[in-house]
């Protein structure tokens, strides 16, 4: 009976070391399509529409337009000192490519004095998001011009990252509602731009907590039209 006892107790740590291997592997997996932006395309929510608009105190325009956006080359959320004093006065736009959809430049001069609220209507409900145009005024100055220029509309978010960080990416127009979505890392989901690229405005020590809405990239002053959800 001890023998059989001590067998089986060897043979269910064997059970648990070949899991927790196989978890590793699975994590590093993840980390590295993190890191090089491989996309694991997962067909995660269709966005429809989204709308942005001015909340009262801004400077009282009405800009609504309906956007859809998916995943970009790759998701950063490393925390750097901000490239501009914020809210910034002038951004800058630089052309990129490739571009998933033709749109124009941003405008230079940003409304830095505007509160924004975008709504992202999706196939499982629509996400209220408030864009911090007082922290981040050239990414919402972009994220506004591309909802107007309707940039988002029939696309999907086209990759959901399951364990940590827990993020669902969007904001590629390469991945529209009727692309079917897979890990081929031949396709051109995921590394889509709007044309135009522009600098990180992350805060020193910036954390990422659940509910977060940031820009996706390849790298410093790569950020386009991909944004993540945590």
């Amino acid at each position: 009976m001890a023998g059989k006892n001590e067998r089986q107790r060897r043979q269910a740590r064997e059970r648990h070391r070949r899991q927790q291997e196989m978890r590793t592997v699975r994590q590093r997996q993840v980390r590295k399509r993190w890191l090089t932006g491989l996309s694991a395309a997962v067909a995660a929510g269709l966005i429809a529409a989204l709308l942005v608009v001015f909340l009262p105190g801004g400077s009282g325009k009405d800009a609504s337009a309906s956007a859809s956006k998916s995943a970009s080359a790759s998701a950063s959320a490393s925390a750097s000192a901000a490239t501009v004093a914020e809210p910034a006065h002038h951004c800058t736009y630089t052309t990129a490519s490739p571009a998933s959809k033709k749109v124009s430049l941003p405008p230079a001069t940003p409304d830095y004095t505007a509160s924004y609220q975008a709504t992202i209507n999706t196939n499982l409900g629509p996400i209220t998001v408030s864009l911090l145009n007082s922290k981040a005024t050239c990414a919402v100055n972009s994220f506004v011009h591309l909802a107007e220029a309707g940039f988002f509309n029939n696309t999907q978010c086209h990759r959901m990252v399951t364990s940590g960080p827990y993020v669902l990416q969007c904001g590629d127009a390469y991945a529209t509602s009727t692309t079917k979505l897979d890990c081929s890392t031949t396709s051109t989901v995921g590394t889509g731009t709007p044309g135009y690229e522009y600098a990180s405005e992350n805060l020193t020590n910036v954390k990422y907590p659940a509910g977060t809405v940031a820009m996706a990239n390849g790298g410093p002053a790569t950020n386009g039209s991909q944004f993540f959800i945590v």
